[in-house]
């Protein structure tokens, strides 16, 4: 049933490239400043970048993967943002499917930018073929698994740079309303005071992220590929969703400012556990009748045991860290993925929530430190908020009890499928001009990924033992 749903999917793209003529313009290398190239699109991330158009973006993207329910669920994504109704998009798809799709990628070239989310293994070594052959790249994270990666990724970035190329990684927790309003925040020392240095029972930086294996995405359920259950493949808890927690300390901590992987980053311990999937919840989330061959080391007692939780605890510049990545089943009904996030400063704690009181929709708020503060950080917090009202106009404050909420227009709140049209806005904008691309983007990324990667390993290192949540 499932390959008959998705080859529908694949004859309904099919016939949308036939039956929308390119322009005579769309072709030619020349006509427009971006052409994409989509490789090997493994996620579904790869098709929210095509959730909308882009001015200098052409039209037709090029598709190089193997045929297969990968392939063809991403040509069924698209195919359903051209048929919308509402703000349907254009976009026309020459695809490239064949054992050899990745050479012929690299011979022929047909774009000059490419989008790549999948599978994670080896991602950095076609990053590193792909900036060779003079291509730029917009890619998903995470880009390493092992930190024995690590020197291949630093060698990547400054072949970019040399070539006058962009590799970036797709960073879509930085557009996040809740996020961004925390960071301005927790830099205002009339709000946040001096930034504390953390204890194991109150890190300066605590996050708790929970996601969800079985959930809906685009209006549909999201099936996953067999492989993403392969942590070789696909990689651990702190891995994939802890490479958006890691970037998000560092650019909320330092703000436009370099970080050292070797010198401000010490990863003191980790843990991990797994998450036990049924055969029936296997079959369900991807369409297999059984768990492949792949999983059988961790399949115990019918049961696969899905290592995809880590907790981990590092310095970052002397500051104290805690990231407890999490994956869950399936959501309580009516909420979905959450994400908890708490700084610690010496007047007041600036946190995100996502709680039912709130309806699970993400929250900010700053809770005085000590008592009798509130109207001082309550003027504070409205003063900072005034500062961003260019980009944010009708963004407040109000007293609830003893915290402070910051009053969000519900017009920021755009969730997270909508930051990646953000993200590859502000990437076209670096492709304009590189000069606009931070000097602190390339140490950064590098530093992020010592930190998933190192305790990733670490975590390995003693028995499972299951982190306590510590969200509301």
């Amino acid at each position: 049933m499932r390959y008959a749903l998705l080859s529908a999917a694949l004859v309904a793209a099919t016939l949308l490239m036939t039956m929308t003529p390119p322009e005579p313009d769309d072709e030619g290398p020349g006509t427009s400043d971006v052409r994409l190239i989509t490789l090997d699109p493994g996620h579904f991330h790869a098709a929210l970048v095509q959730k909308e158009m882009y001015e200098g973006v052409a039209p037709r993207v090029h598709v190089y993967a193997p045929l297969g329910p990968d392939l063809i669920a991403h040509l069924g994504r698209i195919a359903a943002f051209n048929l919308r109704s509402d703000h349907p998009t254009a976009w026309q798809t020459e695809v490239h499917a064949g054992p050899d799709y990745f050479a012929r990628l690299l011979r022929e070239k047909p774009g000059t930018v490419v989008v790549m989310s999948g599978r994670n293994r080896g991602k950095v070594d076609r990053v590193k073929a792909l900036v060779a052959a003079g291509l730029n790249v917009l890619a998903d994270k995470p880009w390493v698994l092992r930190s024995a990666d690590l020197p291949t990724l630093e060698a990547v970035l400054a072949d970019a740079d040399r070539k006058g190329l962009i590799a970036y990684d797709i960073m879509t927790e930085r557009f996040e309303v809740t996020t961004i309003l925390q960071r301005a925040l927790v830099n205002d020392p009339a709000v946040f005071g001096e930034p504390a240095t953390g204890t194991d029972e109150q890190p300066a930086v605590y996050m708790e992220s929970i996601h969800h294996l079985m959930k809906v995405v685009a209006g549909a359920p999201n099936i996953r590929p067999a492989w993403f259950f392969d942590t070789a493949e696909q990689g651990e808890g702190l891995n994939d969703i802890g490479t958006h927690l890691a970037d998000l300390v560092q650019w909320t901590l330092f703000p436009d400012q370099s970080i050292d992987a070797h010198h401000d980053v010490q990863v003191l311990s980790a843990q991990r556990w797994a998450t036990p999937i049924t055969a029936e919840q296997f079959s369900r989330v991807t369409g297999e009748k059984s768990f492949p061959s792949a999983l059988a080391t961790d399949v115990k007692d019918g049961v696969l045991q899905y290592f995809c939780n880590t907790f981990v605890t590092y310095r970052l510049r002397g500051r104290l860290v805690r990231l407890n990545v999490i994956w869950d089943w399936e959501a309580p009904a009516g909420s979905g993925d959450r994400h908890f996030a708490v700084y610690r400063g010496a007047s007041s704690r600036v946190e995100v929530r996502q709680t039912q009181a709130d309806g699970y929709r993400p929250e900010l708020y700053v809770v005085p430190e000590q008592a009798g503060q509130q109207a001082r950080i309550l003027d504070a917090v409205q003063r900072r908020l005034k500062s961003v009202q260019d980009r944010f106009p009708g963004v407040g404050a109000e007293a609830r009890g003893a915290e402070i909420h910051v009053v969000i227009p519900d017009r920021f709140r755009l969730g997270h499928e909508a930051h990646f049209a953000q993200v590859t806005r502000h990437f076209l904008g670096y492709l304009q001009d590189r000069k606009t691309l931070p000097a602190w983007e390339r140490p950064n990324m590098l530093a992020k990924y010592f930190v998933t990667t190192t305790g990733t390993e670490l975590s390995r290192q003693s028995p499972p033992r299951v982190a306590p949540r510590i969200a509301p």
